[in-house]
């Protein structure tokens, strides 16, 4: 297992304390307006299967790499 610093961006996956790579944006659409993005980080190991559980319901809007998120537009 890797070591993690604390001000790393870590894995939303459950359990997951790997360093996160990817920013998982999604949106429920009965719950958040149209341009409201939400965000779940994810390490290269669970990108697919985050993106895969948002993406089954309708949620899922973008994939980026976490050095390439503006992070003044998802919560």
């Amino acid at each position: 297992m890797e070591h993690v610093a604390a001000e790393t961006p870590i894995c939303s996956a459950k359990g997951c304390r790997a360093a996160a790579v990817w920013v998982i944006a999604w949106n429920n659409p009965k719950v958040h307006t149209p341009e409201r993005r939400k965000t779940w980080l994810a390490c290269e190991e669970h990108r697919e299967h985050l993106s895969s559980f948002l993406g089954m319901r309708g949620f899922l809007k973008d994939v980026v790499k976490l050095q390439d998120w503006d992070f003044s537009q998802g919560s």
